[in-house]
């Protein structure tokens, strides 16, 4: 192999803004950057996510940031600086510089991840800031085939 992730990583790194989370937490209430969750959607909720974060899943990231793509977010084209993070630092390096490379500038990473950040909110399948509603289960009536 030529090229390894681990590779892949480190050079994203060096090219990339990278923020502490601390800094990123500071940005959280400012109307003009959005936080970026990345991760997959089970990791989501499986771990919650940063209050007021966004969610764009890297495999569809891409698509969502390109202004000609038919899966394009407005979000993405709003002018707002970009904090993208996920659970390690890792993914969210490699993102950076992926849509940095497609045009988008104003972009950056929170340093270490998730697991440095502060303590997430679980997540609702009701949208941002609803409560979070358990199913029941239906019980299944059942009879007996004489």
């Amino acid at each position: 192999m030529e090229k390894t992730v681990k590779d892949m990583v480190h050079e994203a790194m060096a090219e990339v803004e990278t923020i502490s989370v601390a800094e990123a937490m500071k940005r959280q209430d400012d109307d003009a950057f959005v936080i970026v969750d990345i991760r997959d959607v089970r990791e989501l909720d499986r771990e919650g996510m940063i209050p007021g974060a966004f969610h764009a899943p890297r495999g569809m990231l891409e698509f969502w940031v390109d202004p000609e793509s038919p899966y394009h977010k407005d979000i993405f084209a709003s002018g707002k600086t970009f904090v993208f993070y996920c659970r390690s630092g890792q993914r969210s390096a490699l993102a950076t510089k992926t849509v940095r490379d497609m045009g988008l500038e104003a972009v950056c990473h929170i340093e270490g991840g998730f697991t440095t950040g502060p303590k997430p909110a679980p997540r609702s399948p009701n949208g941002p800031g609803k409560a979070i509603r358990r199913k029941r289960k239906k019980k299944v009536k059942t009879r007996k085939v004489q």
